[in-house]
């Protein structure tokens, strides 16, 4: 992890618009700006691990993180990823407890950290900040829930090409707008789906000879996104 004062803009001046912050105020943009830290964190660095106490808020302006669960096994589970404009480790500020996973950048990550104090400052002056976190709290237990019912009830198939799926919404495509915009191990792909690697390597060389994807190696390919959808099993 490195220092980047002078590569991050301040909150009043950043490019993201699509974050929960982007909408507050001129003046609580400010506020931020004057209590943050900003870090550069490399692949594969830990931006907070699980189980220690929470301190701050992280806002993801430029990369991508996985948000990871040990099991008793001690066999990783990503159950989150975020992209620039996502912030990180709110559900601990705001019940007071330890951050609930590990956060890990996917690639290098401009990170803007907030203090605890600072943050629950602004969430207490706006009432439609508060609202939006409730929001998102939301939408993080209907993806829990599915995910609990996806492990139980569907295929390995189905949850492999459902993690595709994931990957599409959260990051899009490259240029060519058929290969998914982020690079993942088998193994990565095996912790996003609950499965194993050797699995993963199985279900995906499937799903190439179907047609519905192609592999380059870490990089995929999708060639038939209708077909993948269906495969995915997936409803909302």
């Amino acid at each position: 992890m490195k220092n980047s004062n002078t590569d991050i803009p301040s909150c009043t001046k950043c490019g993201n618009t699509s974050g929960i912050l982007c909408n507050l105020s001129m003046k609580e943009k400010d506020e931020l700006s004057c209590g943050k830290q900003e870090n550069v964190f490399k692949k594969g660095e830990v931006i907070f691990k699980e189980g220690h106490n929470a301190y701050n808020l992280f806002c993801i302006h430029k990369g991508k993180v996985k948000l990871s669960k040990l099991g008793k096994d001690g066999k990783e589970q990503i159950v989150r990823l975020a992209k620039a404009g996502d912030i990180l480790g709110y559900r601990s500020l705001l019940s007071n407890e330890p951050y609930h996973g590990t956060a890990t950048a996917m690639e290098e990550t401009e990170i803007c950290i907030i203090t605890k104090e600072v943050f629950q400052k602004v969430n207490e002056d706006n009432y439609k900040l508060s609202l939006n976190l409730i929001q998102l709290l939301s939408k993080d237990l209907k993806s829990a829930e599915q995910h609990l019912i996806d492990v139980a009830q569907k295929t390995v198939k189905e949850r492999i090409s459902e993690a595709l799926m994931l990957l599409i919404d959260s990051f899009g495509y490259l240029e060519d707008k058929r290969t998914i915009n982020v690079a993942l191990t088998r193994s990565e792909i095996a912790d996003l789906a609950g499965t194993t690697t050797e699995t993963t390597i199985r279900t995906l060389a499937q799903l190439s000879t179907d047609n519905i994807i192609k592999l380059e190696g870490k990089n995929i390919l999708v060639t038939n996104y209708k077909e993948l959808v269906k495969t995915s099993n997936t409803y909302d």
